[in-house]
């Protein structure tokens, strides 16, 4: 549980970062990067809580 908060911190600070650069440079690539990260990390969240439910329906 602590390394999925420590890997999901890491990329939602990854995502801010990509978006940061994107508001310094203006270059959109960075913005399309921040957005792929973001999706992708909402995404494994979505996945990692749904597989928690589940396994507490199951158990119970």
């Amino acid at each position: 549980m602590a390394a999925f908060r420590i890997v999901f911190g890491l990329l939602l600070a990854a995502a801010l970062l990509c978006f940061a650069v994107y508001v310094g440079t203006g270059q959109s690539a960075w913005r399309r990067r921040g957005l792929v990260v973001l999706k992708w990390t909402l995404l494994a969240a979505f996945g990692f809580f749904a597989v928690l439910i589940f396994e507490r329906f199951v158990l119970s």
